[in-house]
């Protein structure tokens, strides 16, 4: 694990003499930013002998709570564990009113015990130098999708889409839709000025299947740091939303009756010069290719709590949406879980459709990257790519609740030795913690469903 030197705090502070305050954050299993307000004063000491955080900060749920059983809470007194800054995450925040810059933290591996096995960011540094070890450089994108919300909620108090610039909302679905991109361009300048600022490589914009849903693609390249840009993109976008009047929300299906929000995952492998081997003028890819795919589809059951990690997201999963349903793989084909892209031979790679927008990036990352792995070693044959209606060919399904793949990651021999018993254990009891919190909350569906009939 590289951490990042005082230098780099230091040329920081000396270009940016505004900057009064600095935010400390480490990225918790469920995706939440969680950390500390500094003042510009308390930086320095952070690169130089890290920043104590409580054990408890890696074990909580999605709503802040303690997991007594993930072994982080009153086994080990909730003890102080230290973190350090990665290198080149020191970067201003230019939508806060008062002069702030953000440092994303990661816990150090012996130093930030007990809380350092279940650092979603180590997991996944930890199954890329597995892959690296066999002369495989993992390369990844990401594509996010999101809703751009008022912050205000209608007279029933459900959400509902932003205001445009013309001072309507969006009603109609408008795919592809360039009007749509317009009507919010004063939040596109932000944002993509923002990603400049950070260094975020944030490219094409698209009005998605949704009135108020973009999804805007980011480059690719080193996975490691791909998951980073996106996790500090995902930071970004609702901080300049909010900035706007609006919310940015990544649920995975925020209504009932429209398009469900994913993230694409797109990966290949390159040889130490960089060369991609996946390349080939056969579209269905190389062996390796193929044999990657093999790998992402025999796992995807045992993964899919990692890309599918909360109630809600199951909601998305629906025939003919757009969102997979099936362990099927096909090319240039958009009704498949796993589908290799066409184009130039050079650019060959596979889009994992499978995750919802909700996903922690580091954690779907490494089980997309490990499943390849176990895809490579036992050299897996996927079978033939899906032709036509990938939906109408299923034979098989996902499961579509919560419980049945929190208890298939938890009976999987192959996570436990991919990602290791330590991180599993934490994860699992924040997962089950939150399973029995969400089933015990009797809510609106129930009274409208049962109260009278029952």
């Amino acid at each position: 694990m590289q951490f990042a030197p005082v230098s780099e705090a230091e040329d920081f502070l000396a270009a940016n003499p505004d900057i009064e305050m600095i935010e400390l954050f480490i990225l918790d299993a469920n995706g939440v930013p969680r950390g500390k307000l500094l003042h510009r004063e308390e930086l320095l000491a952070v690169y130089e002998s890290g920043r104590p955080l409580p054990s408890t900060i890696l074990g909580l749920t999605l709503n802040g709570d303690d997991v007594e059983n993930s072994g982080l809470v009153w086994d080990v007194g909730d003890i102080d564990c230290r973190a350090y800054p990665l290198a080149g995450s020191l970067v201003r925040m230019p939508w806060r009113q008062i002069p702030t810059a953000a440092v994303q933290v990661s816990m150090h591996p012996s130093e930030g015990l007990p809380a350092s096995v279940a650092d979603p960011r180590q997991l996944l540094a930890k199954v890329i130098d597995a892959l690296k070890a066999d002369g495989h450089e993992p390369v990844m994108a990401c594509e996010l999708e999101f809703y751009l919300l008022d912050q205000k909620r209608d007279h029933l108090g459900h959400p509902q889409p932003a205001l445009d610039t013309d001072g309507g909302r969006p009603r109609a679905t408008q795919v592809y839709g360039l009007r749509e991109l317009e009507q919010i361009e004063p939040f596109l300048a932000d944002l993509y000025s923002a990603c400049k600022a950070q260094g975020i490589p944030a490219r094409t914009a698209i009005s998605e299947y949704a009135p108020g849903q973009v999804e805007i693609t980011l480059e690719h390249g080193d996975a490691l740091l791909a998951m980073d840009q996106a996790v500090r993109y995902k930071r970004l976008v609702k901080g300049v939303a909010h900035k706007h009047g609006m919310q940015a929300c990544f649920m995975a299906k925020p209504f009932e009756h429209l398009a469900g929000t994913g993230m694409h995952m797109h990966v290949s492998l390159a040889d130490a010069a960089g060369h991609n081997l996946y390349a080939s003028e056969d579209k269905a890819g190389t062996p390796l290719l193929r044999q990657s795919v093999g790998g992402m589809l025999a796992m995807l059951l045992d993964s899919l709590l990692l890309f599918c990690p909360n109630a809600n997201s199951y909601r998305r999963f629906q025939a003919n949406s757009y969102a997979p349903l099936a362990p099927t793989w096909g090319v240039d084909n958009r009704t498949v879980s796993l589908r290799v892209p066409g184009g130039p031979a050079n650019t060959r790679h596979i889009e994992h459709r499978i995750c919802g927008a909700d996903a922690n990036p580091y954690l779907a990352a490494a089980a997309i990257l490990a499943s390849i792995h176990h895809g490579i070693r036992q050299q897996l044959d996927p079978g033939a790519p899906v032709q036509g209606n990938g939906y109408a060919q299923a034979k098989t399904l996902l499961p579509t609740d919560w419980l049945t793949s929190l208890t298939a990651l938890e009976r999987s021999s192959w996570a436990r030795e991919a990602f290791g018993e330590a991180f599993l254990g934490v994860y699992l009891a924040v997962k089950r913690a939150e399973y029995r919190q969400f089933m015990a909350e009797v809510g609106e569906q129930d009274w409208r469903w049962y109260l009278t009939q029952a």
